[in-house]
């Protein structure tokens, strides 16, 4: 018994209207979604001998030097690097380049 070969057409799609379309309305949405940012100063590794002997005063030598950019990070993605920077007695960071090599910007 021979079976029959389904039928294969092209997707066929509706245009968007409303709050949904193109006018933006299903972006706003997405602009109140919190997302989290890490700044990452940088990095070490550590033996778990040189972990347990860590306490108060205990300084850690990182990968980069003093006066380099800090690597700011969305959801674990690099998007820009910038310098830390005190604003009333708080940590901050100016940002000095968005990296390019992120995909294309949804926000145009």
């Amino acid at each position: 018994m021979a079976q029959e070969t389904p039928e294969i057409r092209p997707a066929e799609f509706s245009e968007l209207s409303g709050a949904a379309g193109a006018g933006g309305g299903s972006l706003q949405l997405l602009l109140d979604i919190h997302l989290p940012v890490t700044v990452e100063l940088g990095r070490a590794r550590l033996s778990i001998r040189e972990i347990l002997q860590l306490g108060p005063g205990s300084v850690i030598p990182l990968d980069r030097l003093a006066g380099e950019p800090v690597d700011v990070l969305v959801s674990g993605t690099l998007v820009a690097r910038g310098e830390v920077v005190v604003v009333d007695e708080n940590f901050g960071i100016r940002i000095s380049e968005i990296v390019t090599n992120r995909p294309a910007d949804i926000l145009g």
